[in-house]
């Protein structure tokens, strides 16, 4: 797996889990999302978890809160039970099921992150091979019919019209010469630089 810069100036080994392993005791249990399909463990999670990295750094999918690439929290013991958790969907094996869980049931940038994580893994679909990426939130989030709705509208529209709609109401290529959107996060701009030593423990 493609390894991460630190977001604080340093790297803490006792803090993240290594890049390349399953550790199943650090991840989200598979929701209801997930249910009845194959959920990827071992290799084949960390190898996709790797392009959903590279996908993300890309298009700036990031945390505000902790100051990292979003796919950094599923590797950050602090929070053992937040991050994304994939299945193939059981009856197409060309659409890849996400399922995201914040490490809060309040957190209020889970709308923000999972918008951008659909536009990052649909409108760069050639690092992943598959047709189709569906997000939804974890069904324990307090906004989960919100945001659910507003992900399957995303879907629905991208299924339609083969492109990933933009922020601004309009449409994206699927493919890498689209630009990148805003940094997630924060609505209009770039993820802020993080001066302290540790980061917090909880985001809100």
């Amino acid at each position: 797996m493609a390894g991460f810069p630190s977001p604080f100036g340093g790297s803490d080994e006792s803090t993240f889990d290594s890049e390349d392993e399953f550790v199943p005791e650090h991840l989200p249990e598979p929701g209801p999302f997930l249910d009845a399909h194959d959920v990827l463990t071992g290799d084949r999670h960390v190898a996709f978890h790797d392009v959903t990295e590279t996908v993300f750094e890309e298009r700036t999918v990031y945390d505000m809160t902790f100051g990292y690439n979003l796919a950094r929290l599923n590797l950050d013991t602090r929070h053992p039970g937040a991050g994304y958790r994939y299945a193939v969907e059981a009856d197409d094996e060309t659409v890849l099921r996400a399922e995201f869980t914040p490490t809060t049931d309040f957190c209020p940038q889970t709308d923000t992150l999972t918008v951008g994580s659909f536009r990052a893994w649909n409108g760069l679909d050639d690092h992943h091979g598959y047709d189709l990426v569906r997000v939804r939130v974890v069904s324990s989030h307090h906004q989960i019919e919100a945001v659910n709705q507003k992900l399957e509208s995303l879907e629905a529209e991208f299924l339609e019209t083969g492109e990933v709609p933009a922020g601004d109401g309009t449409s994206e290529p699927t493919d890498n010469t689209a630009a990148a959107g805003p940094a997630v996060g924060g609505p209009n701009g770039p993820v802020p630089e993080r001066d302290d030593d540790d980061g917090p423990e909880t985001p809100f």
